[in-house]
């Protein structure tokens, strides 16, 4: 096999090198990612300029990119916290978190790709065990879970205001109680709810009861009124008038006998 010509080394040498240097130059960022750059030569990481975006970069060989990814994150977290009269409760949480897009670059040169062990997570247990700290078992079991959901939300976002991160939703999954204060909250909620229910019927009946009464009242009021107005001589014109009518029915026939009480006739139907 003859030999390469002198000239072709060096090129062959400088086209593997180039290869070598493209390689390395060649960044790819993906769906969901951003990157930052840092400039070896130069202020560093950038942070004056907006993070480099999804898709192929070219960069010089000497510089580097830290890919972060900027969707939105969950963090799972198992806390055992303390009541306010000091008993263990055991809060099962979720934290929905993003880096800040625009401040990639100030977030990975104050806290670095770990942020989430650096900030985050110590962030979520103050505010749980701050909040919780605030409320008895009692209160924790039956009927604070939103509320203090909301305020471990608010403030372990206020701890993270200037962290450069971003968070969203803090949503409390459990709350567990030690067995024997579960099982005495319930037994109070059974006896409350029970007592709640007798109460009930109790105020049932009585309305029941005044209703009865106002009722046999008004009647025992209406008959008095009632007998006060009938006259002797009401009640005579009443008769006439019904008399009247048997008179004028089809299917009666009427016979006057003579009188009864008060001069009113005696009428005799055809039964």
């Amino acid at each position: 096999m003859e030999r390469l010509p002198k000239v072709a080394v060096p090129i062959i040498i400088s086209v593997f090198v180039l290869i070598v240097l493209l390689a390395k130059s060649a960044v790819t960022i993906g769906s969901g990612e951003a990157g930052v750059l840092f400039k070896t030569f130069g202020e560093g990481v950038v942070v004056d300029e907006p993070p480099m975006s999804e898709g192929f970069h070219i960069v010089a060989p000497w510089n580097k990119v830290y890919i972060y990814e900027v969707r939105q994150q969950e963090l799972f977290e198992k806390m055992k916290v303390l009541s306010s009269n000091g008993l263990e409760i055991q809060i099962d949480a979720s934290a929905w978190y993003e880096p800040v897009y625009n401040d990639l670059g100030n977030l990975h040169q104050s806290l670095g790709q770990n942020y989430l062990q650096r900030v985050i997570q110590p962030a979520i247990r103050s505010a749980a065990r701050s909040v919780v700290g605030r409320y008895t078992p009692e209160q924790l079991y039956s009927s604070k879970r939103d509320a203090i959901q909301d305020e471990i939300f608010a403030e372990t976002k206020k701890i993270l205001e200037k962290q450069y991160v971003q968070l969203n939703e803090v949503l409390v999954r459990d709350v567990t109680l030690p067995n024997t204060i579960k099982e005495a909250i319930e037994r109070k909620l059974r006896q409350e709810q029970e007592s709640l229910e007798y109460e009930f019927r109790l105020v049932t009946a009585a309305k029941e009861a005044e209703k009865v009464i106002i009722e046999a009242k008004g009647k025992a009021e209406s008959n008095r009124i009632l007998s006060a107005s009938l006259t002797d001589k009401i009640l005579q014109d009443k008769g006439i008038e019904a008399t009247v009518k048997l008179s004028e029915s089809p299917n009666s026939k009427v016979i006057v006998i003579g009188s009864g009480d008060s001069g009113m006739p005696i009428i005799l139907g055809n039964q």
